[in-house]
């Protein structure tokens, strides 16, 4: 089952004890083959936050409380800031709910490669202040950086960095 997040009836049935998926809209398009892997046995609940805005986590944390899910898988794709935040609003939604739920984020980079990314790490992306003084402590990230980021390559080209 495939349905838009913020479609979804907070008490559908087969949301009840369910294992639920969300996904960036654009997964589907960008690599099929990991959809259908990551989607496997789980209600797909798709959400775009540049087309919707940021309401996601609302949404999320109302499911949690309604339908006792028994896990949360987040996969977007990397490098854009509007899916970062789905990832973001699900430790939200846990954080409102009061509630721990098993629960797994990953990213896809470069449209193929998967990467699983701690909670933690979410919540840390959230406190610039913070990644700060990661970049400061380690400048080689930018080198990491620099084979991901088209707006990163192009800062250098202008001598913005």
């Amino acid at each position: 089952m495939t349905q838009w997040l913020l479609s979804v009836w907070v008490k559908a049935p087969y949301l009840r004890n369910a294992d639920i998926l969300i996904t960036s809209a654009c997964l589907p398009q960008v690599n099929p083959s990991l959809f259908k892997k990551f989607s496997k046995n789980k209600v797909v609940l798709l959400a775009c936050p540049e087309k919707e805005g940021a309401v996601h986590h609302g949404k999320i944390a109302t499911i949690i409380k309604c339908s006792k899910l028994k896990s949360i898988t987040v996969i977007t794709v990397e490098g854009s800031p509007h899916c970062f935040t789905l990832h973001a609003c699900v430790n939200e939604a846990l954080f409102l709910v009061g509630r721990e739920i098993p629960r797994k984020h990953y990213t896809v980079v470069n449209g193929e490669q998967v990467h699983e990314i701690k909670p933690e790490a979410i919540r840390v992306a959230r406190y610039l202040h913070l990644v700060d003084k990661l970049v400061e402590k380690y400048p080689e990230i930018l080198k990491e950086l620099n084979k991901y980021s088209l707006e990163y390559k192009e800062s250098i080209k202008l001598g913005k960095t």
